[in-house]
């Protein structure tokens, strides 16, 4: 199912705790860097997906999806989009909840192939953005996240 919805992307982002990142880059100033530091930061768990590696901040790299040894909630595609439809096919293969395409990704055929296999679809977002915007981390400093609610984010445990 295609979720473009605030309550669709906030039940995804509550729920699904374990992202497999494909095309996550070791260098620090690669946009999937921050995404994958800010979401270690909140809680998630970032498994990267990258043969070029070994490691990516302090987690083992993977070649590829059915590669990696525990379950993945969300699989997030920093990738070209024309990559994507054989990722959704992988997601499906590995029981994912969730493919998630990246700011400027929409892929339809991969949106088809990852519906058909039950998975929930995000497309042309951003997971860390998603996540600042509707637990806290963008209207603090002046951003207009389109979200009104007089409910705050709770503190996290830690």
């Amino acid at each position: 199912m295609f979720v473009d919805d605030i309550a669709g992307i906030r039940r995804i982002l509550s729920e699904c705790k374990t992202v497999a990142m494909v095309g996550l880059s070791a260098h620090w100033y690669r946009p999937s860097f921050f995404a994958a530091k800010y979401l270690q930061e909140q809680g998630f768990k970032v498994i990267s997906v990258t043969p070029q590696y070994e490691e990516v901040l302090g987690e083992p790299c993977f070649a590829k999806l059915e590669d990696v040894p525990e379950p993945v909630d969300v699989v997030d595609c920093f990738r070209r989009a024309e990559e994507i439809p054989a990722l959704a096919e992988s997601a499906v293969v590995i029981g994912a909840k969730v493919l998630w395409q990246q700011l400027g990704i929409n892929n339809p055929q991969a949106t088809a192939i990852a519906a058909a296999g039950g998975l929930d679809v995000v497309a042309d977002r951003c997971m860390k953005i998603e996540h600042a915007r509707l637990f806290g981390g963008l209207n603090f400093i002046g951003v207009n996240t389109k979200v009104i609610s007089a409910k705050r984010p709770l503190p996290k445990s830690r």
